[in-house]
């Protein structure tokens, strides 16, 4: 693994899932100062930067001092907020199915309840079932989604977001 790779890693799992944990001061939406992570993280500005550019997901957002991972958070443990990180991101409405990756044991689950984001503030969706980004690159199960009805955002990686997707907007066998 690169430096740059590693140095992404950690930049990643600070902002989305980590700075409750080690003390970072993040606003409601997910922004942080670039100098509070670069102490935390004993890095550099370069290295840094580097690691947000050769992102493979776009997954980190720089704005001048402030960084922010553009979606997938954890809800428990870090300072962001549903309603924050939604105003942050553009509505949009799609007309077209959406897509989400899963595993076969998830399935029966998912039938019953639909599509929650766990352990996460949102359920990651794809704009089409080739995509890279919004959902599970080695997912055995690709669900089509029916977005009707479903209050849907997009993150500025592009990755498409909702709080959760009801058992009827699954459009299964189809």
């Amino acid at each position: 693994m690169t430096d740059v790779v590693r140095t992404s890693k950690k930049l990643s799992w600070l902002l989305r899932h980590g700075a409750g944990e080690k003390g970072l001061a993040m606003t409601a939406d997910g922004w942080a100062a670039v100098d509070d992570v670069l102490v935390l993280l004993g890095i550099d500005r370069s290295a840094l930067d580097r690691a947000v550019e050769r992102n493979d997901k776009n997954r980190l957002q720089v704005d001048g001092s402030l960084i922010r991972a553009c979606q997938g958070h954890s809800l428990a443990g870090m300072p962001v907020t549903r309603p924050a990180l939604e105003a942050s991101w553009q509505r949009v409405r799609p007309t077209g199915s959406l897509w989400h990756g899963t595993t076969p044991a998830a399935v029966p689950a998912i039938r019953r309840d639909g599509l929650r984001p766990g352990r996460r503030t949102h359920v990651h969706l794809a704009p089409s079932p080739d995509s890279r980004v919004g959902k599970r690159f080695t997912a055995a199960v690709l669900l089509r989604i029916d977005p009707t009805e479903l209050d849907v955002f997009e993150a500025p990686n592009g990755v498409l977001l909702t709080q959760h997707v009801p058992p009827g907007a699954i459009v299964w066998g189809g």
